[in-house]
């Protein structure tokens, strides 16, 4: 599993995790696509545009290895913001290549890239 070095461990201040330290000794959790409702908490919001943020930080338009990432806050921008870049993809492969889609990205996190809301 590749370990992103540099990538921010957690949401500063809460226990919002954003990578993992070790494999999963039972197996690789697989990502799945988790609805976002407009009645998530305010924290739940900035974790997802703060991850976001290190994600685009990090990575930017390039394909890059879910390595260490958590899955579950993966899952919440999974599908939309962060897609698959090979065909085939693994949702269940730590080596599983993903790359951000920026049009829909830059739409859901405006924030990320300078712009302002409106």
């Amino acid at each position: 599993m590749l370990k992103h070095r540099g990538f921010p461990g957690r949401l500063s201040g809460t226990d919002f995790q954003f990578i993992i330290r070790r494999p999963n000794p039972k197996g690789v959790t697989p990502l799945t696509r988790r609805e976002r409702f407009s009645d998530r908490r305010p924290a739940d919001r900035r974790a997802d545009a703060a991850f976001f943020e290190a994600l685009w930080t990090h990575f930017g338009d390039q394909p890059f290895e879910r390595g260490n990432l958590d899955a579950g806050r993966l899952s919440w921008l999974f599908g939309r913001e962060v897609v698959p870049a090979t065909d085939p993809f693994d949702v269940a492969d730590y080596e599983a290549l993903l790359v951000i889609n920026e049009p829909l990205a830059r739409a859901s996190f405006p924030e990320a890239f300078g712009e302002s809301q409106g």
